[in-house]
């Protein structure tokens, strides 16, 4: 389904782009934001690239695909502008990132860490309570019952105890690396966000 999906996208770009010419600015401008919308961003942006290339810099559409196609290539290596030039856009988005930096988009190794050292930690840091006590109750139980069997020398039960505690510890030092890049995925696209609505530019890239 996939392989089908990006085969119709491909072929759909194909067609856009053969048309560019001869379609609208807006027109070619709306299904750039489409593309973006569905992840496509290196479709957008050749897309918007090639029709800012075929109108007159004296175009506001000029400024506008330009600027799209700047402003989506930042979203897609998550970097800032370097050089807005004179893009009225492009200066305003510029000058929204120097006044309001933008958030790391990498996880933090700390909630990994914390979830490896003790069950529940990772969550705990990261705010997020109600997942912290339910990693507590999956691994503390099992870990108390490993080393009650260990005390008590009960040999292939604590062998059995110990293979579950790790396996549900591991789970949780698990969720708690992928929520920590999740987070930060979520601040950094609200922050960019932020800067598409700062530029002024028409309609949005979700």
């Amino acid at each position: 389904m996939v392989i089908l999906s990006r085969q119709w996208w491909a072929i759909l770009l194909t067609l856009i782009i053969s048309t560019t010419a001869q379609a609208a600015p807006k027109d070619v401008y709306d299904q750039a934001l489409a593309l973006a919308a569905h992840g496509e961003y290196q479709q957008a942006i050749s897309l918007l690239k090639g029709g800012a290339n075929s109108l007159p810099v004296t175009s506001v559409w000029q400024s506008r695909l330009q600027a799209a196609h700047v402003l989506i290539a930042s979203r897609a290596s998550q970097q800032t502008i370097a050089s807005p030039g004179v893009n009225p856009y492009l200066l305003l988005a510029a000058q929204y990132q120097q006044q309001h930096p933008p958030p790391s988009a990498t996880k933090n190794w700390w909630p990994t860490v914390l979830a490896t050292i003790l069950p529940g930690a990772g969550h705990a840091w990261l705010g997020r309570w109600h997942d912290a006590a339910t990693a507590a109750l999956m691994v503390w139980p099992m870990l108390l019952l490993t080393l009650w069997a260990w005390h008590r020398n009960m040999g292939p039960v604590t062998v059995f105890f110990a293979v579950i505690t790790l396996w549900l510890w591991s789970g949780t030092v698990f969720s708690a690396t992928l929520l920590s890049g999740r987070i930060a995925l979520d601040a950094y696209d609200l922050w960019w966000q932020s800067v598409w609505q700062a530029s002024g530019l028409p309609g949005q890239v979700p």
